[in-house]
């Protein structure tokens, strides 16, 4: 055991380091490392300003706010991550700002499909006499056998609550978590019963599920209705931004904190965790903000709602040519 403790290096159990220490500690290979990640977060910055600006001028009120925020995941999560690779100690600051962030974003995608569809009241008349289909992921995908419910106003209204309410609450947590974490009470790395971490991010989980259900009901409905304006790819990144935003990184946090990922002075095993999400972070965020600019960047134009035939549908014109074979025959 002496052998040991004569070994192991103090600065693996000490915080994050100051950003002036990353900064006098990188050689060629990580200044040329850390040059080329800050370039993408820098450039995912420029596009997204610039799409803002297309959007703003060619779309009009309310969409234009929410594809605004819609397509601002990924550039705005790249931002944090460069500040939080470059200084280590902010990662807490920054990780909430893009967990908040997105969680708005949840919302507003169930928000955009409506407002493709040119609104709730839009959407209820085409889906007049239809259904949802609620065993979807991330709640009820293996339980096939739920029955259908309705399509009305409150059902409507429940959806979007479900969405709503992680926006506010993973906000709110957050903002308590920094005001525990400033005080030392809330640590990643303590996963003790009497810890406030293992109490509240199992909470924020459950949130997310609930969160994450009504989206997947929407898209499930309207994916087809949707598909000349590409709402498929467009939730495809929506998805692949929270994979990789949350269970990523969750992932990289356990194996730090087990050992897996080992300490390399000055940065402890957890903070190497960390600085390597980051790093990962800006370029995957930096590819699917390029995708997410093809994307957005387009021209708008109010969407067909044609509705496909249904059973009610057929009725109808079985009944008309039905009077049309009487009137013929008398």
């Amino acid at each position: 055991m002496d052998d040991l403790n004569g070994t192991f290096d103090p600065r693996c159990l000490a915080e994050p380091p100051m950003a002036m220490d990353v900064i006098n500690q990188l050689d060629v290979f990580g200044i040329v490392l850390y040059s080329i990640l800050t370039f993408m977060a820098t450039v995912s910055l420029l596009l997204y300003l610039e799409q803002c600006v297309y959007v703003y001028k060619n779309v009009s009120y309310p969409k234009k706010t929410t594809i605004i925020w819609v397509s601002g995941a990924a550039p705005v999560i790249a931002t944090m991550s460069c500040l939080g690779m470059w200084i280590p100690r902010s990662t807490m600051i920054t990780d909430m700002t893009s967990n908040s962030y997105f969680a708005v974003v949840i919302y507003k995608i169930l928000i955009l499909m409506l407002e493709e569809c040119g609104g709730d009241e839009a959407f209820l008349s085409y889906s007049e006499k239809k259904t949802f289909r609620i065993s979807t992921g991330p709640c009820c995908c293996c339980c096939p056998c739920l029955p259908r419910v309705p399509i009305t106003r409150r059902m409507l209204f429940l959806l979007k609550l479900g969405s709503l309410q992680y926006a506010i609450m993973k906000t709110a947590l957050s903002v308590f978590s920094v005001v525990l974490w400033t005080n030392g009470i809330f640590d990643l790395t303590n996963l003790d019963i009497t810890g406030a971490t293992i109490w509240i991010n199992p909470f924020i989980g459950i949130l997310t599920i609930i969160s994450l259900w009504p989206v997947g009901i929407m898209f499930m409905h309207i994916r087809n209705t949707l598909r000349s304006i590409k709402i498929i790819p467009k939730y495809a990144m929506y998805q692949l931004v929270l994979v990789l935003s949350q269970l990523q990184s969750a992932i990289i946090n356990i194996l730090s904190l087990d050992g897996t990922i080992a300490c390399s002075p000055p940065f402890s095993s957890a903070a190497r965790g960390s600085m390597l999400s980051q790093q990962l972070m800006i370029m995957e965020m930096f590819i699917i903000t390029l995708v997410s600019w093809t994307l957005y960047r387009r021209s708008y134009e109010p969407v067909k709602l044609e509705p496909k035939e249904s059973e009610n549908n057929l009725d109808v014109m079985l009944s008309l040519n039905t009077a049309l074979d009487e009137e013929h025959a008398a």
